[in-house]
């Protein structure tokens, strides 16, 4: 799988309470790796048996040095990965509570050059799945027509973004994997099934929602399905989203009905959060393959 997305240094606390503001709360953990929502995918994916490279850019800054170091010493191929001259490297402050909601403070560099040209496009068509997400536009739309061309499928995270991001990456996508949020912006409703009941019709392929601890639903042949997600103690739900995408196009990719990935990916996302540190949370697949065997969660509802 080749993912395409933004990278960032990111610095994860963990505190007993997230305290009304004026305040200072000291963490009980903390943890420091390189972040991003494709990084994340990419992860999930490669630790569920798959192998997967990430597309995307860091400036030529003290921390894009440390970020390619980090993604090497993680294992990742890193040839995709590109300077953009006089740019600051992204970064994020996560801020996770014993509940495991969270605070995510991103930064972005807003000068960077979004320019995707450099991208290795040539080297979609032998790769078996793109996907992509949105804090990237340029990048994400030149890999998912890229996709198209060569026949490639493709997956865009419909996660929040302006509207006009969403309406120009999401109808590239064969698979149009939206958190619950992103779907309402993108729908124009709250409701997930009467959004997927008005999006599921003139998409191109399927869609979808992650709705966090609610599961997954999709549109599939006039009707929403849906998929339960198993109840767990939540500690860290960080990076939840993406362990969902890496492990749901995996699953695809093995030629999983939607019903047995979005069942497999719902538990990954799920044992993900029982574990504090973002994407490092990420189950085996041995892990996930266990859980399976004792998980009998109810798959329709009425659409």
């Amino acid at each position: 799988m080749i993912a395409v997305g933004a990278i960032c240094s990111a610095t994860i606390f963990r505190v007993e309470n997230i305290p009304p503001l004026p305040a200072k709360v000291l963490p009980t953990e903390r943890y420091q790796l390189v972040d991003g929502m494709a990084v994340s995918a990419a992860f999930a994916f490669s630790r569920l048996g798959g192998c997967a490279q990430v597309w995307s850019r860091i400036g030529d800054d003290w921390l894009g040095k440390m970020a390619r170091q980090g993604l090497v010493d993680e294992g990742f191929d890193v040839a995709g990965v590109h300077v953009v001259p006089g740019a600051a490297t992204s970064q994020v402050a996560v801020i996770v509570d014993k509940r495991g909601d969270r605070l995510v403070v991103p930064f972005h560099d807003p000068n960077a050059d979004p320019s995707a040209v450099w991208l290795p496009l040539q080297e979609v068509e032998h790769a078996d799945f793109v996907h992509c997400e949105t804090r990237w536009v340029e990048g994400a739309e030149a890999a998912l027509r890229a996709a198209r061309a060569h026949n490639v499928p493709c997956m865009v995270d419909g996660e929040v973004a302006p509207i006009e991001t969403l309406q120009r990456l999401v109808p590239l996508a064969d698979y149009a994997v939206f958190s619950d949020a992103g779907l309402a912006i993108y729908a124009g409703c709250h409701d997930v099934e009467a959004a997927l009941l008005k999006v599921g019709p003139v998409h191109r392929g399927h869609v979808g929602a992650s709705c966090g601890a609610k599961g997954y639903s999709w549109y599939e042949n006039g009707r929403v399905r849906h998929v339960e997600a198993p109840n767990v103690e939540v500690v860290d739900t960080l990076a939840a989203g993406d362990v969902f995408h890496g492990a749901f196009a995996l699953a695809l990719l093995e030629g999983k009905e939607i019903e047995q990935a979005a069942r497999f990916a719902c538990v990954a996302a799920s044992l993900k959060c029982t574990h504090f540190g973002g994407r490092m949370g990420c189950p085996t697949r041995a892990e996930v393959e266990n859980f399976l065997a004792r998980f009998d969660a109810p798959s329709d509802r009425p659409g």
